[in-house]
């Protein structure tokens, strides 16, 4: 029964406490402010830094061309070439 009457005082006294009218000057209140929004910011960069890596990695690796893919565009310029040849040929004839 003991217990139970200091639980309700302690109660009672943490339930009466009013506001504290203290003041926070404009130096104390820009440096929390801006303490804040830096962490907020570095929070931000952090997780878009995680997930922008390897995002960009993955784009890198669908446009870099295969070996099979970079021989393509020799061999289309070589077609063209000898297009152009064969073409020129025939206007000279």
């Amino acid at each position: 029964m003991n217990k139970q009457w200091w639980v309700l005082g302690g109660l009672f006294v943490l339930l009466q406490s009013s506001a504290a009218w203290a003041y926070v000057g404009p130096g104390a209140g820009l440096s929390a402010i801006g303490s804040l929004l830096a962490l907020v910011v570095a929070i931000l960069v952090a997780i878009i830094g995680f997930v922008w890596y390897p995002v960009k990695r993955l784009l890198k690796r669908r446009q870099e061309p295969t070996l099979d893919e970079a021989a393509e565009p020799e061999e289309a310029a070589e077609k063209s070439q000898s297009a152009q040849k064969s073409q020129a040929d025939n206007v000279e004839k």
